[in-house]
């Protein structure tokens, strides 16, 4: 961990270990942010199947915090971050109260299991505390699960599965078609599985195999034997983190040629299978080839901090800091309920795409593009990170951004 988060840990301590004597004295054991200094915390597995993108997350946010404090701050005050590995849901909620209550974080930013996203969000509603989801897809959470103190800047399940659907079917590899599935087996998998064996089957597909894989597997021997067996027109990863490392890269071992696709994909991890081995159509939220002015700057600067280009996990990390930020100046206070409320009054903001997106009050989702990539040979790769090609965005230049998001099916009960 770098030595600025070192020295916030430091800085925890000494206060929580002030608290204890003042509480030894009959005080009360609060320790209160300090005023020079605005408190963000930021909370997502860096341990674990999704370890490598809570890594990438934490490069992202940690670039936008030096960029904020180098213009100024926040409303006279600098950016500090609290930085925690979630572990696991039960880990994810201890940690999320310990930042509202001791560390008296103004919001929470992170995430990326869809089960820890959900205990983070009940503990920001309880408390009263925003909560961006910066990498949970699970349609639940912007659905049953919804509240008005949980945002998503992260794609649902259904738009990552609508954004590579929509090329997908361009190239005739739905209707038809013979599927066979792998689909990691926890809350974001068995959700997205729903949401595309609904899109394939009303497209004509058919799913003659499905398989759910356990988080902690790295041996898809098993599978990929009876992926051979069945002679599938198209095989579809539904899995997540290393899982998909580890699937692509041993498919392309056992030489298999079925056509591959994806509905939720992170360009870390296929960085992580060696060239030559990542092959297929897959959904991004965003990737480092979009071609606009802030997206090339904030590509230039993290390539240059960290010797490698950005990908979508980090994008939604950087990103929701800058919002905050953003918001807290145009709101002028760093209240964290009247930053839910501004945030659900559909700001905008450059969230270094085409088109600004924003939050909209149904599901507090992000309404904005998508896009999709097609997987270069490896003998056109200009180097390790040119693995894919842009195939476009969704939804189209003149159509409008919610054909993208989710369907306004009446689950999400938002309380006011």
């Amino acid at each position: 961990m770098a030595h600025s988060d070192d020295l916030t840990r430091r800085m925890l301590l000494k206060g929580a270990a002030g608290a204890t004597a003042l509480a030894g004295l009959g005080m009360p054991a609060i320790v209160k942010a300090q005023s020079d200094v605005i408190r963000i915390g930021h909370l997502t597995p860096v341990t674990g199947f999704l370890g490598p993108l809570g890594e990438f997350a934490q490069m992202g946010v940690k670039l936008a915090a030096e960029e904020i404090n180098a213009a100024g701050g926040v409303l006279g005050r600098k950016v500090e971050l609290v930085i925690e590995d979630s572990v696991n849901p039960q880990t994810a909620s201890a940690k999320a109260e310990r930042l509202i209550e001791r560390d008296k974080v103004a919001m929470i930013i992170g995430e990326i299991s869809s089960a820890s996203a959900l205990a983070i969000g009940q503990v920001a509603n309880r408390t009263k505390t925003v909560f961006i989801n910066t990498g949970a897809n699970s349609d639940a959470l912007r659905g049953a699960s919804c509240n008005p103190f949980m945002f998503h800047i992260e794609a649902a399940n259904s738009m990552m599965v609508m954004a590579v659907g929509t090329y997908l079917k361009t190239e005739n590899m739905i209707k038809g078609k013979k599927w066979y599935s792998l689909t990691a087996d926890y809350a974001f998998g068995h959700d997205l599985f729903r949401v595309a064996k609904k899109f394939v089957t009303e497209n004509g597909g058919e799913f003659i195999g499905e398989e759910l894989v356990p988080t902690d597997a790295t041996d898809f021997s098993p599978y990929l034997l009876k992926i051979r067996q069945a002679q599938p027109d198209i095989v579809a990863s539904n899995l997540a983190g290393n899982q998909i490392t580890n699937f692509i890269k041993q498919y392309a071992e056992y030489g298999l040629q079925f056509p591959i696709t994806g509905f939720g994909f992170d360009t870390a991890v296929a960085w992580g299978a060696g060239k030559g081995n990542f092959s297929g159509i897959w959904p991004l939220i965003w990737h480092h080839m979009v071609d606009t002015p802030s997206s090339k700057k904030f590509v230039e600067a993290f390539t240059k901090k960290y010797g490698k280009p950005p990908e979508n996990q980090c994008w939604g990390d950087y990103n929701s800091l800058k919002i905050v930020a953003q918001s807290f100046t145009e709101m002028k206070t760093a209240d964290p309920q009247k930053l839910a409320e501004h945030l659900r009054k559909g700001a905008k903001f450059d969230i270094l795409k085409g088109r600004e997106g924003y939050f909209r009050a149904y599901d507090n989702q992000m309404v904005q593009e998508m896009y999709a990539v097609r997987a270069k040979d490896s003998d056109k790769m200009k180097d390790q990170w040119d693995i894919y090609d842009p195939l476009g965005s969704v939804p189209g230049p003149n159509e409008d951004l919610e054909v993208l998001a989710p369907p306004k099916d009446g689950t999400c009960k938002m309380q006011a």
